[in-house]
């Protein structure tokens, strides 16, 4: 490190002591009133009327403030009438501040969310927390348990929020869990992986466009967001439109737990606690965020087996080789390139693939400023050489399966 990163670092480090020593002095100076900063979101959820922490009741437990519970939400019966309970923990501060909500493996195959819930959870003293969190490792207890995506019904339960009390299977899980549980979140971040033998770049999805979902993104750092309103019936969907600002962490890959990944995420939620004034932290100012308003699958034209030349995170140009595939009985091969300039948002893993197959998720890095004005983009066109492909439509549903 030379010189002058190591007085940049020490700036920085400085900048942070400085402002956390000023939060603390406004917060002598005004009492027991909660103060909050503009730039924080959500702040009105931050402030009680009366300036104490106030009082949670969830799945018919009150949760004293200063204090932490495992609480259990039972949301249906097995086949054979034994009620499946899912574990709900919860902190409650010791001081007044907002409710985070944090659900993982609603699709039971999706271990690293698992693990992030376990870190925050216990990680947090209460007596050092404003307001409170709600910790659902494993939503999908039912899958879970299979190995699998899926409930026993093969029904996917991130297609039936907010649910219903006399709809199928699963629309009444769903709506067991949105009304139990979800409706106590004043924010919500729901963690998932990729899917179907593909990895993602530890990203956000979010609805940028609502300004409570755009400042829940800014808490997060320098993670990247990529925009999109979310599917029908998906979690953050139907939470935000109950006006609970949502987000989705999309990190890693299915059937693993990968440490690298986990500790991205566990550190986005970090930055988010901090930012919220949750927990009182020196938070260090990092590189921009990256916000892709556009994305597309790039997909093989040919079968056999997958090398790709690309990682997650790195930045191509349009042309560039992001794999080969070779047919494994003629030895013929052929290149995969990119129709756009972006970053590699997510990748196939499963070596075998056949004509069609998603392969990469290229995110394109256009202002939502530039779509709302002219619409979807017209010069995103591929290099000569390569075949011509229709303009990316900016409302393409991104939670769609690749397949």
């Amino acid at each position: 490190m030379t010189v002058a990163q190591r007085q940049a670092v020490f700036t920085r480090l400085l900048a942070g002591f400085l402002l956390l020593l000023a939060a603390g002095m406004a917060a002598a100076a005004g009492g027991a009133t909660h103060s909050r900063s503009g730039d924080a979101p959500l702040a009105a959820a931050v402030e009680t009327a009366d300036g104490t922490a106030r009082r949670l009741v969830i799945l018919g437990t009150e949760v004293p403030s200063g204090t932490s519970q495992r609480l259990s939400w039972t949301a249906t019966e097995l086949f054979e009438g034994v009620p499946v309970a899912t574990p709900v923990l919860v902190i409650n501060g010791a001081q007044p501040g907002p409710t985070l909500c944090l659900t993982a493996a609603i699709h039971g195959d999706e271990l690293n969310g698992i693990e992030m819930v376990r870190r925050v959870m216990h990680d947090i003293p209460p007596d050092k927390l404003s307001g409170a969190i709600i910790g659902v490792p494993i939503v999908n207890v039912q899958g879970f348990r299979r190995g699998s995506r899926y409930l026993p019904d093969r029904r996917d339960l991130n297609r039936y929020f907010p649910g219903s009390p006399g709809g199928s299977s699963a629309s009444r899980i769903a709506y067991a869990f949105f009304e139990g549980v979800i409706r106590h979140c004043d924010m919500l971040v729901d963690i998932h992986t990729g899917s179907f033998h593909r990895t993602n770049l530890t990203q956000l999805r979010a609805d940028v466009s609502r300004d409570d979902v755009r400042d829940l993104c800014a808490g997060f750092g320098a993670m990247p967001v990529l925009h999109n309103v979310g599917a029908h019936g998906t979690l953050r969907r139907a939470a935000t439109e109950a006006g609970i600002p949502t987000v989705t962490i999309e990190a890693g890959e299915p059937m693993r737990l990968e440490a690298k990944v986990v500790n991205r995420g566990v550190a986005g939620i970090d930055d988010l606690l901090a930012h919220t004034k949750m927990v009182k932290t020196i938070r260090l100012f990092g590189s921009p965020q990256p916000v892709f308003y556009q994305s597309t699958w790039v997909r093989s034209d040919s079968g056999g087996i997958l090398f790709s030349l690309v990682s997650l995170g790195d930045k191509v140009d349009a042309g560039d080789k992001l794999a080969t595939v070779t047919d494994p009985i003629t030895n013929r091969r052929a290149y995969v390139r990119s129709p756009y300039s972006g970053t590699i948002l997510g990748k196939a893993v499963n070596p075998f693939v056949m004509p069609g197959f998603a392969l990469f998720r290229v995110g394109i890095e256009t202002s939502g400023k530039e779509i709302e004005e002219s619409g979807p983009p017209t010069t995103l066109v591929p290099e000569p050489g390569l075949e011509a492909r229709p303009p990316i439509d900016p409302s393409l549903d991104l939670e769609a399966r690749p397949e």
